[in-house]
């Protein structure tokens, strides 16, 4: 990889960054506006890691369940589509196997919401069998906690419906 190819995806990974922190300090439209700039910037078919982030993290600004699993399920696409060499690119990587637990919690979420509880525990069961692997990478800095305890009380919703 060039040394431009290198400095024009952390631009975009800081501007993520920047768009994240918008929406954790409570501007969700803002972070919204700017996610899916870089997402008409970054195509459907851009770096991998980049839609991942984006389409996580676009999915929590939305305000239609519909709309939020339509950007759940565009960054596990992305994620199916990442090597654990592109992660390890990126200055806070990492392993690709990571990130599945949070994705597969948030479809199942989703599917809460949208009332499909048959859909919604697949991906529970999926989040829960990828939870483990946390411990075991390194990963588990409170991460993997905060996880485990997600999927618990997704359950217990779960069994609500």
């Amino acid at each position: 990889m060039t040394e431009q190819q290198e400095a024009s995806r952390d631009v975009v990974m800081t501007r993520i960054g920047q768009a994240i922190m918008l929406l954790h300090g409570g501007d969700r439209e803002e972070a919204r506006n700017r996610f899916g700039l870089l997402w008409a910037e970054i195509g459907a078919d851009g770096d991998a890691l980049d839609r991942c982030t984006l389409a996580h993290y676009m999915a929590d600004t939305q305000d239609d369940p519909r709309d939020e699993l339509a950007w759940d399920l565009r960054a596990l696409a992305a994620a199916q589509a990442l090597t654990d060499d592109r992660v390890a690119e990126h200055r806070d990587a990492l392993a690709v196997r990571a990130f599945y637990p949070s994705l597969h919690l948030n479809l199942a979420a989703d599917y809460v919401k949208l009332r499909r509880p048959a859909a919604a525990r697949i991906h529970l069961d999926r989040a829960r069998d990828a939870s483990r692997v946390l411990a075991d990478d390194g990963a588990d800095d409170g991460y993997g906690g905060g996880v485990r305890a997600a999927i618990g009380r997704l359950e217990r919703r779960l069994l609500e419906l």
